[in-house]
């Protein structure tokens, strides 16, 4: 019953969380690039121009009776520069496991409740990481008994660190996790008794998805209007940089060296795995993971292309949970697929994680290349997280000190090819929240889509409490 309870609450949270999130936020990429999606790419277009031209009129009226020294972005090369480095976090003990799992379901942003229902968050999330513990900790115990996340992290913010000091910048940088330590309230606390005044915010996820990067940002968006003490800290954001020539060029060393393993690398099937998402994002909230995914591959495969490599890839998405639909085609369907079709020879490459964790210790090293061998797959490789390779520790530095003069002015950084606009966090936030998509109404009589909507979800909510009291009965 509890396994009923966790798919109907998936089921739930995907549907609702959808509902309220604007559009405006979003840059689509320059039209004469062929893109997937392009009804959708379309309406974006048009409500991007409509918020492009917003801002360029804030902006004007806001520097218009500044100097033009004021109104450019400024650098203040005599200050220390903070870089705080964006993660999601995992157990280090099979004991934090549980606790990890209900800071992720206590997240509105991963389980989105009506605002009527909220007061049950804390209950959802005890009952979904009590039942999910037991199966997470085989996981965790299979790859050692923790997760190397905060380890990797913070090798990567050493290496950060040194880098931009070998370019003559004077930088701390810190690691901030969304769900286990060092926790992202934590790590502001210390920016704050350092005494920083600039910062620049790198999430490290490549891609933009509003259920990563974007929860950590809103986590921020509260803690900077809640702290006063925070008001002298003029800081930009990053939201996405899959198209950095570093981190394109760096993937591809990585999947050149794991090819030469193979006898006949040409014929090698570069398989691309990335984080999947609900397809409802997508559709109806507009999250820019997948184009930016598409995009990612398309880039890594030219500059590929442009070194000789001509092998086949395919695109697919791990780690479904629930019965809604995610974005396809699933990791372990393509994987098949592959192998009826006479594949033998397959490299995987974990697109959207820079850091090896439970996704690419566990659920890709055993259980998709049990699966593979056992479709019919001959020669399994997978290309290693990204982690400290000093190409791409090179490309975050350049990318820090790209964004830097932008630090506490209109607007931010940001590169053409980026859906997301990058700029203070607060903004990127606020877009969001107050875009013009229309709310889900609350109540319709008939046959609607909302009166659909909002049945299912009381039918949800009954049958996940009725779950619940099963479960508590059991315990």
């Amino acid at each position: 019953m509890a396994a009923v309870t966790y798919a109907l609450l998936v089921s739930f949270f995907a549907e609702a969380r959808v509902g309220n999130l604007p559009t405006s936020m979003l840059r689509t990429r320059p039209t004469t690039r062929q893109l997937p999606y392009s009804h959708r790419l379309s309406l974006l277009s048009q409500l991007g121009n409509s918020q492009q031209s917003n801002r360029k009129k804030i902006h004007s009226s806001v520097t218009a009776n500044m100097d033009q020294s004021e109104a450019e972005p400024q650098l203040e090369a005599a200050e220390p520069l903070g870089v705080l480095l964006l993660n999601l976090g995992g157990p280090e003990t099979l004991e934090d496991v549980e606790p990890f799992l209900y800071n992720l379901f206590a997240d509105p942003d991963i389980i989105r409740l009506p605002s009527a229902l909220k007061s049950l968050q804390p209950f959802i999330a005890k009952i979904l990481s009590s039942s999910r513990a037991p199966k997470s900790k085989e996981a965790y115990e299979s790859i050692g008994g923790g997760s190397p996340l905060r380890e990797i992290t913070e090798q990567q913010a050493q290496a950060l660190e040194e880098a931009l000091r070998s370019k003559g910048q004077d930088a701390k940088v810190y690691v901030a996790m969304r769900y286990w330590k060092p926790f992202t309230e934590d790590s502001i606390e210390q920016i704050k008794k350092d005494g920083l005044k600039q910062l620049v915010i790198l999430p490290l996820y490549p891609q933009f998805s509003i259920s990563t990067s974007g929860s950590s940002l809103r986590l921020l968006a509260d803690i900077f209007k809640q702290d006063k003490q925070l008001e002298d800290l003029k800081h930009t954001v990053i939201p996405s940089w899959y198209q950095r020539p570093g981190y394109v060029k760096a993937m591809c060393d990585l999947i050149e060296t794991e090819l030469e393993k193979f006898e006949n690398k040409e014929k090698v099937e570069i398989f691309f795995s990335a984080h999947g998402v609900p397809k409802s994002y997508v559709d109806e909230a507009f999250d820019p993971y997948q184009d930016e995914m598409e995009h990612s591959v398309q880039l890594i495969m030219r500059e590929l292309r442009e070194r000789g490599v001509k092998n086949h890839e395919t695109l697919a998405y791990q780690s479904r949970v629930g019965p809604v639909e995610w974005l396809q085609p699933y990791t372990e369907d393509a994987i098949q697929d592959l192998a009826k079709k006479g594949v033998d020879d397959l490299l995987v490459v974990p697109i959207s994680f820079v850091n090896e964790h439970i996704e690419t210790l566990e659920e890709i090293d055993m259980e998709y290349r049990e699966l593979a061998e056992e479709a019919g797959i001959k020669n399994w490789g997978r290309v290693p997280a990204l982690n400290s390779y000093p190409v791409f520790i090179e490309d975050l530095a350049d990318a820090v000190l790209e964004a830097k003069p932008y630090i506490g002015s209109i607007g931010g950084y940001s590169d053409d090819m980026a859906l997301v606009p990058g700029g203070p966090v607060d903004e990127l936030i606020d877009t969001y929240d107050n875009a013009a998509e229309q709310p889900l109404v609350a109540w319709e009589w008939g046959f609607t889509r909302n009166a659909e909507t909002i049945n299912g979800r009381i039918a949800m909510i009954a049958l996940a409490a009725l779950s619940a009291v099963d479960l508590l009965r059991l315990m």
